[in-house]
């Protein structure tokens, strides 16, 4: 398998699970700037959208989107327990937090990206992300991970988005339980080792 990545984009999701999975695979830049690959492909042949991740089939088949993708990976390590069983009400539980994740806090953080949006515009994105988080600060008390005990592919997902608080000025630091979340995370092996292949470690 071949996972193309842009580091600290949300393809970190997707790098974590894979070292979480313990399967093989091949890591391969595609920066969301220049869209150039280390081979000098223009990664638009690849994915035409071009955005990341894009995990490639051993048999050639592409997958795009990271929470297909996390699924996918996940499915293929079933015994690292990385989802819950197709079909259970745990399996639609993570397909729930993935969803909220991807709608609600990654597009929410997408304006603040945005050199060209408009101060105000930002404010009003930034106080709806804020509250989308202190929501989710309160779901955390108790828990370990977002399904409960076991680390699932949705936890790298949210860790990853949440990384990009400090960047665009979201303050997260009031929030204890995500804070406390984040740092069991983070000190996952799986997550260092995703971490350290991005040079964010």
């Amino acid at each position: 398998m071949k996972l193309y990545y842009s580091p600290g984009a949300c393809s970190l999701s997707p790098h974590i699970a894979l070292h979480e999975s313990g399967l093989a695979f091949e890591a391969v830049p595609a920066p969301t700037k220049t869209h150039q690959l280390p081979d000098g492909t223009d990664y638009y042949t690849i994915n035409p959208l071009g955005y990341v991740p894009l995990l490639e089939l051993d048999n050639g088949e592409r997958l795009r989107e990271g929470p297909a993708i996390v699924q996918y990976i996940a499915d293929q390590a079933a015994g690292k327990n990385l989802a819950p069983a197709n079909g259970t009400m745990a399996r639609y539980r993570l397909q729930e937090w993935l969803t909220f994740i991807g709608t609600e806090l990654h597009k929410g953080f997408s304006p603040l990206f945005n050199p060209a949006m408009p101060a105000e515009a930002k404010t009003i994105a930034s106080d709806r992300l804020l509250s989308r988080l202190k929501w989710l600060d309160g779901e955390l008390k108790g828990k370990t991970y977002l399904l409960g005990e076991n680390f699932s592919v949705a936890d790298g997902y949210l860790f990853t988005v949440t990384n990009w608080a400090s960047k665009v000025g979201v303050d997260i630091s009031g929030l204890a339980n995500l804070a406390a979340y984040r740092a069991r995370v983070a000190a996952r092996p799986g997550v260092q080792a995703a971490l350290k292949a991005e040079g964010l470690a």
